[in-house]
């Protein structure tokens, strides 16, 4: 990577934890007030969307076309604007909508930006925590400015998977999915933020993170974080109109690739 990509990053990271911190906190006052809000339902009962979430992604949005009015932005309220730069931010403003209407702190803040086809950066704000994960191509991964490196032991059997689902998935598959993770010898969570665990991958918490049908608005900035923390993940599709449908998404740790690749038949 040429060393003007690398110093038009350094500037974007740094653009992306303000953007993130500001829209964590908008977010959160919706959060503390979450009663008032209106809460619409898209295609399916379980997936939820609120003038939170609209709001924060226009605020992120504002704040990318300001300072980079040639980046694309893809978000998932307002989907994909193109641009012209190479560059693409590819924004969840609230991931985890369900947790946030419910009252729970499983939620937080994704911003990922691609050059090109690739993840180059990903900032994770989880408001409720009091956290803000942030990593760049070449950088290193944080957690609150501490550098994150994943330990090369901890594999599905002496650690915790992360799975999501959703209703794109059968449930057979989902069954399928938590009976061959436990057979492995492993165990899992779900909380209910596919980023978030993602970011707890990076962050050691978790030791992978498997979902069946996912958006890259949901995984770009996670996957970034993944590896820049010196773990892996599996392809996204970005190219073209691919890069708003869903595809299969899977992180992990350096000890637990095998084990999620073969569970995950990718």
């Amino acid at each position: 990577m040429t060393s003007h990509v690398i110093s038009g990053l350094e500037a974007r990271l740094a653009l992306a934890e303000a953007v993130a911190r500001e829209a964590g906190e908008v977010a959160l006052d919706y959060f503390r007030k979450r009663e008032t809000l209106v809460i619409e339902t898209k295609r399916d009962p379980q997936d939820v969307v609120s003038i939170a979430d609209r709001e924060v992604e226009n605020l992120i949005r504002a704040r990318f076309h300001q300072a980079y009015p040639g980046d694309g932005v893809l978000g998932e309220e307002y989907g994909l604007e193109h641009g012209s730069s190479g560059f693409t931010w590819v924004v969840d403003p609230i991931d985890g909508t369900s947790p946030f209407v419910n009252g729970m702190p499983n939620w937080c803040v994704s911003i990922g930006l691609l050059h090109g086809d690739v993840p180059v950066l990903g900032v994770i704000s989880a408001p409720c925590h009091g956290e803000l994960y942030a990593a760049a191509s070449g950088m290193g991964a944080t957690l609150n400015g501490k550098t994150l490196t994943l330990d090369p032991s901890r594999n599905i059997r002496n650690a915790v998977t992360g799975i999501g689902a959703n209703n794109y998935v059968s449930p057979a598959f989902v069954g399928k999915m938590v009976e061959s993770l436990l057979d492995a010898g492993g165990n899992f969570i779900r909380n209910g933020s596919g980023a978030l665990m993602l970011a707890y991958v990076a962050a050691g918490r978790l030791v992978g993170y498997y979902e069946p049908y996912m958006h890259a608005w949901d995984c770009m900035a996670g996957y970034c974080l993944v590896k820049e923390a010196g773990g892996w993940y599996h392809p996204f599709p970005t190219q073209g109109e691919r890069l708003t449908k869903g595809a299969p998404v899977l992180a992990a740790a350096p000890g637990a690739i095998e084990d999620l690749r073969s569970i995950a038949g990718l």
